[in-house]
């Protein structure tokens, strides 16, 4: 059976950062995130709690691939993908329960 993939885009409080990362769980993921599981992680200095763009994939391989495409764009190419998802740029986490 293969795993499903997701890619994600996370920011902080006040849009000036952003993650791109990787799961085959969306949702326990970004409860690691919001509970700080692992402290000493890149993302971890940072407070990226707010989701505000994802894509879901039929492998992880897939996301992967994706995430690793992702990770070299510049921050304006980025926001381009962002708007067309998320216009407002809308906290998404409110819609799985984690704000």
């Amino acid at each position: 059976m293969k795993r499903r993939g997701c890619v994600y885009i996370l920011t902080n409080k006040n849009k000036t950062t952003l993650y791109v990362g990787v799961t085959s769980g969306l949702y326990n993921r970004l409860l690691e995130h919001v509970n700080h599981k692992y402290p000493s992680s890149f993302s971890a200095p940072v407070q990226y709690r707010i989701r505000i763009c994802y894509e879901f994939f039929s492998t992880i391989q897939e996301a992967i691939y994706r995430e690793k495409g992702l990770k070299k764009w510049r921050r304006e190419k980025k926001e381009t993908l962002i708007n067309d998802f998320n216009r407002n740029w809308k906290f998404l986490n409110e819609g799985i329960g984690l704000c």
